[in-house]
């Protein structure tokens, strides 16, 4: 029994349309030499703070990353640690992370948007009458601010702002920014 060439030609035909049709699509994301890689993308920033008053402490690190897609936006991710006590009132830990995403349309003006989800932490002294309380707290920023280099000044408003469990005292927040 002998089996036709065509037996085997027919069903082919799709698939070697398909991949001739790929491979010139796939030839146009060639990078030039030179052009930066997914390392080179990456910019690593964050901040830093220290609190000191009378029987009062406190201490931030916010560490963040950010991937520059393209010359005008950047996106990535960032970490929150917090600690502040008040002597003989409570003692309060914050732990979070947070999304990132950066728009500069123009070389002075950079547009922000951020999700930062916490877990809050607070103990009270037990003779205050005080409840601990632990807790997720969602925030969502939107902000605006000028940029110079590395370092952005702005102001950013906490659309999701809840005045009985945010960390901060207002919804509007300013910032320094700074990725390297």
């Amino acid at each position: 029994m002998r089996i036709p060439l065509n037996f085997f030609i027919k069903p082919l035909a799709p698939l070697l349309l398909c991949l001739f049709l790929y491979l010139p699509t796939h030839a146009q994301t060639y990078s030039p030499p030179g052009s930066p890689g997914f390392g080179d993308r990456i910019r690593y920033g964050g901040s830093i703070g220290l609190g000191f008053a009378n029987n009062f402490f406190s201490a931030t690190l916010a560490p963040s990353a950010i991937y520059q897609v393209n010359p005008y936006f950047a996106t990535g991710v960032g970490l929150n640690f917090s600690y502040a006590s008040e002597k003989d009132f409570y003692k309060s830990t914050i732990i979070g992370g947070s999304l990132i995403a950066l728009f500069t349309p123009i070389r002075e003006l950079q547009l922000s948007a951020e999700f930062e989800e916490l877990n809050v932490r607070r103990n009270f002294e037990n003779s205050l009458g005080f409840t601990d309380r632990s807790y997720w707290y969602p925030a969502l920023f939107l902000g605006a601010g000028f940029n110079s280099g590395p370092v952005t000044f702005g102001v950013r408003y906490d659309v999701l702002y809840d005045r009985d469990k945010s960390i901060y005292g207002n919804a509007w927040i300013p910032f320094v920014r700074v990725y390297f």
